[in-house]
């Protein structure tokens, strides 16, 4: 997905969502040193490590996203900075206690290749002792095939837009595949729609772990959300922390 088209919608859609918001701002406020980012977005995560006095440096290779992400930190500015780069190759000149990649940013990497390269550059920006924590969304509950509305409708100057979409899940390649459909109802009302694809690429516990290792990580803490729940069948998020070796 080019999230430069899809920076608004993503806003809107996630404008509530709470889930992780805790969890890295205690991480980050205890952190014994400045906080990296990976997939720092529009800046959701980043404003509220920043809120907790955390010192943050954001890495986002959409420059739509950071736009938003600046007009978001508003007096926190201070205390982060954001970089356009790609996680596999940015270089930064310090190192960090602590590494974040919230909210499904590593599923944007399709290749062992590609998350190896990223994790290991992570791993190169981390003081010994560092910490890495990061979530992913498991997909084994979710309703694929079908059209769904889930309750998104929002409402601004061009009318009222109400967003559907489908779900292909595909096991071989460990892809979900999301199809938006964005339909604004003009105040004329003629409407118009957009189209938008998202494809993330889901991991097993295992492979990540063998990913984690190789690329310079302790033997992760794996949980099955943010309260430190066990991962179980059923869980739908994948929580993970380790250190760097």
């Amino acid at each position: 997905m080019d999230y430069d088209d899809f920076a608004e919608l993503y806003d809107r859609q996630y404008a509530l969502y709470r889930d992780d918001l805790a969890f890295y701002g205690d991480l980050a406020a205890h952190a014994d040193g400045p906080v990296l980012e990976i997939g720092a977005g529009s800046g959701r995560v980043t404003a509220f490590m920043a809120r907790r006095g955390a010192r943050v440096t954001g890495v986002e290779p959409s420059a739509r996203m950071l736009e938003r992400a600046r007009a978001r930190l508003g007096g926190d500015a201070s205390r982060v900075t954001l970089v356009r780069g790609d996680a596999r190759t940015v270089r930064l000149d310090a190192t960090f206690a602590l590494a974040v990649i919230p909210f499904n940013a590593l599923m944007h990497l399709y290749t062992p290749e590609d998350q190896l390269a990223a994790l290991t550059n992570v791993r190169a920006h981390l003081r010994p002792g560092g910490e890495l924590a990061l979530d992913l969304s498991l997909f084994g509950t979710v309703p694929t095939g079908v059209l769904r509305h889930a309750d998104e409708t929002f409402h601004g100057p061009r009318g009222r837009t109400d967003v559907t979409f489908v779900q292909d899940r595909d096991d071989a390649r460990q892809t979900l595949v999301t199809r938006y459909f964005v339909d604004t109802t003009h105040g004329d009302g003629h409407v118009t729609r957009e189209h938008h694809t998202l494809t993330q690429r889901w991991f097993t516990r295992w492979e990540l772990e063998w990913l984690l290792r190789h690329a310079g990580f302790a033997p992760p803490r794996v949980h099955g959300g943010f309260r430190g729940e066990p991962l179980m069948e059923g869980s739908e998020t994948m929580v993970i922390r380790t250190l760097a070796v």
